[in-house]
Formats: structure tokens, C-alpha cells, sequence
């Protein structure tokens, strides 16, 4: 349950007027820093923002006067309004307004103003135009002034290499509580957001990129607030939990992010002659191959020496283990099919196309004995690499236009 002074819905009856810009304050017993926190932002606002603006102040079940000082401060001021929540968490005060707001750029920003309001309307502009989708302040980004300790300094700094080692995040600063989203992006979006505390930022950016959407980052300039009430350690491991939660989430997936890339996403830039989506899928499919060929060849030296085998069952069984594994690895990174759904179709279709290239690999070592009875081993090494390169863009071709083709054809529909 929640209380809230934000207007109706039914308002535009009475000539109300939608704010373009929608602020929001999350608050947890701030009783004492919030009155100059609304002051000091509406001033500003007043002042620099040329458009209608409302600054709501979402109070997360606080146990002092907090929500007495935002109840007041919607009254006394016009563009102020309140909502307090009977339960704690950043996430979900920020989730609860963003999705009741009428606005059409929502933003947010922490009580104690550590981010310079001069950052502001930078933050939203290419939001109000339509150029990006959502924009966050960056501490970590070129031209960024940051007054903090070292300890909050290192924490940040690893915190975004986590991200980017374990969910190949290409944004600069998940953490910092100085962001914004356009509303027809949040009503899409943020359902698929489930943390509803510290983590809610980094998930919502994940997410938003890996639906292909345009993140617009701001340097800012911010100063650490030594009063802090964040637990840095159960934040931490919140944090953590999170990021693996998300993986599992990514990796199985159950988010349908292909949908809301439809919707939303934005398709990478047309070159003439190339069809879309080709060259990142070539250089993904280049880098699987050199991994394929260069276990293809190991084992085949392997079942070659140690164990005595011949070339041709030598050859078939590795391709045969390479060909399970390639298929399953471009399934995943080439073609960006996710979840276990016609995951056998998929490999069966694989093993048709492994026929062709063991088609390929046999008959040049059928060829290369039938010109020398005992062909030295780096010739023969030498002819199976050339096979090899031929059965792969073979194979690439075949998992383009037909093990992978419905999937790319169910995704346009």
C-alpha cells in the first residue's frame, strides 16, 4: 500500500498539464537533509529547466518524519509531490513511481545532491529529443571531477569490472544515483527488473543494452557525502547476488528481450551490400572457428600418435566432438539463441551440416593417399587445414540460411 500526492489520471478534465521532466528522490529517514534538498533542486529547476517539471519524493517506509517534511513540501510547493511505501528498497520506490508517472522523462537523484545540478539538463536532453533512450551520470567517464575517498574509490572501480567481466556490460558507472529514462522505454522495460534495492540500476542498464537500447552517459561532477547510510558490505553481497541471479536469468533465456528489441531497440546502421547483422555474426563465427579448429586439431593429433588411430577415424572423431561444441557455442554467441528450446533440432541440423565437412575433410585425405601412399604428416595436417577452412564457410552459410533461418524469420515477425 502506498500514499501518494501525485495527481490523478483523470486530471487532463481539469486543464492539467503533464511535466515533461519527472525527478525522483528516494528517501529512507531523511527528515533532516530532505527540506533543503527539494528547496535547492525546485530552485534550480525554476531556473534552468525550461520545461514543466514535478519532483516527487518516494519515501521508503521511513520510521522518522520524512514523510511529514515531504507531505508539507507538497503542499507549500507547486511541482512537489509525495508517495511513501510501506516497504524499504531504492528499486522499488523508484520502480513503484516511474510506472504511475505521466511525465515523459523520468529521472532520479539521491537526497544528499552529491552529483552537480549543472549535470542535469545534459543528463535529460537527448532523452526529451528522442536521441537516446535512457542517461546516467558518470563519475568514471573523461572529464568527470570526483571528490571521494580511496576506499569508495577502488569499490567503484571493481565493481564495474565485475560487470563487464560477467555480463559484458559496456557502460561506465552502474552505482552512481544520478539517472533517467524515457517513460515509453520504463513502462517496457522495467517489468523485467526484479531487485527491488541497490541492484535495480545495474540491472535495468543490463537489460536495456542487451535489448539493444542507446545509454547516454554524462561526466559529472560529485562529491562523496561522508554521512552516507549505505551498508557498503551487505550492499556488496546484495550486489553479487544479484549479478548471479541475472547471468542465470541472461543465460537461460526466459527475458524476452528479443521482443522489447523489436519494440525499442535500435538496428545497427545499413552498409550497402551487407546484409544486416552479417558482420557481427562473421566475426563472432570466425572467433568460434578458431577455437573449433584449434581443439579439431589437437584431438586429431591426439587419436593420430598416442593412440595409433587412423586417419580417417581419427578425423571423424574430432570432428564429430568439435561439431557438437561448435554448433552449441554459435547457437548461443553467433546467432544469440538462448534457452534449451529446439536445442536438438538444432544440434541434428549441426551434425547434417558436420556431414558436409566431413565430406570435405575425408575426401581431401582420400585425394591426398590416393597421390601418395605415405604422405608426410605436416602435408597431411597441412591439407586438412585448407579442408577445414573451405567445410567452414560452408558451414557458416548453412547455420545463416537454414539451421538458424526461423529464428531470424519468427523475430521479424
Amino acid at each position: 500500500m502506498s500514499l501518494s500526492t501525485l495527481p490523478s489520471h483523470d486530471a487532463a478534465a481539469t486543464g492539467y498539464r503533464a511535466p515533461v521532466l519527472d525527478v525522483v528522490v528516494p528517501v529512507y529517514n531523511e527528515e533532516i537533509d530532505l527540506e533543503p534538498c527539494v528547496r535547492r533542486l525546485h530552485a534550480y529547476l525554476a531556473a534552468h529547466f525550461p520545461y514543466p517539471f514535478r519532483i516527487t519524493v518516494a519515501d521508503n517506509a521511513s520510521t522518522d518524519a520524512t514523510a511529514d517534511v515531504a507531505r508539507r513540501l507538497s503542499t507549500e510547493m507547486a511541482g512537489v509531490a509525495s508517495v511513501r511505501l510501506d516497504e524499504k528498497g531504492r528499486g522499488r520506490a523508484l520502480k513503484h513511481v516511474w510506472t504511475q508517472s505521466d511525465a515523459a522523462v523520468l529521472a532520479y537523484m539521491d537526497v544528499d545532491l552529491s552529483t552537480d545540478l549543472g549535470a542535469l539538463l545534459p543528463l535529460v536532453a537527448p532523452l526529451i529529443s528522442g536521441h537516446s533512450d535512457l542517461a546516467i551520470g558518470s563519475r568514471l567517464a573523461r572529464g568527470s571531477r570526483v571528490v571521494r575517498g580511496a576506499k569508495r574509490e577502488i569499490i567503484s572501480r571493481g565493481y564495474n569490472l565485475i560487470l563487464r567481466g560477467t555480463l559484458a556490460a559496456r557502460f561506465s558507472d552502474a552505482q552512481c544515483g544520478f539517472k533517467a529514462i524515457r517513460s515509453d522505454v520504463a513502462v517496457r522495460l522495467l517489468p523485467m527488473v526484479e531487485d527491488t534495492g541497490w541492484f535495480f540500476d545495474t540491472e535495468m542498464l543490463v537489460l536495456a543494452e542487451r535489448a539493444g537500447l542507446r545509454i547516454h552517459e554524462v561526466p559529472v561532477d560529485w562529491i562523496d557525502d561522508p554521512d552516507s547510510r549505505v551498508d557498503i558490505m551487505s550492499t556488496a553481497v546484495a550486489d553479487l547476488k544479484g549479478i548471479w541471479r541475472l547471468t542465470r536469468a541472461l543465460g537461460s533465456g526466459r527475458l524476452p528481450l528479443g521482443a522489447l528489441r523489436d519494440q525499442l531497440g535500435r538496428d545497427p546502421l545499413p552498409v550497402a551490400g551487407v546484409p544486416a547483422g552479417l558482420t557481427g555474426q562473421l566475426i563472432r563465427f570466425a572467433a568460434v572457428g578458431v577455437a573449433s579448429t584449434l581443439a579439431y586439431l589437437f584431438l586429431y593429433a591426439v587419436l593420430r600418435t598416442p593412440i595409433g588411430a587412423g586417419p580417417q577415424w581419427a578425423n571423424f572423431i574430432a570432428l564429430l566432438l568439435t561439431a557438437i561444441a561448435n554448433t552449441a557455442a554459435n547457437r548461443r554467441l553467433t546467432f544469440g539463441v538462448r534457452g534449451n528450446d529446439r536445442a536438438w533440432k538444432h544440434q541434428a541440423q549441426g551434425l547434417a551440416v558436420f556431414a558436409v565437412g566431413l565430406g570435405l575433410t575425408s575426401g581431401s585425405l582420400a585425394l591426398l593417399d590416393g597421390l601418395s601412399s605415405a604422405p608426410p604428416k605436416s602435408v597431411e595436417i597441412f591439407v586438412l587445414v585448407v579442408a577445414n577452412l573451405v567445410a567452414t564457410g560452408v558451414r557458416f552459410l548453412l547455420m545463416r540460411i537454414w539451421v538458424f533461418r526461423s529464428r531470424a524469420r519468427e523475430a521479424r515477425a
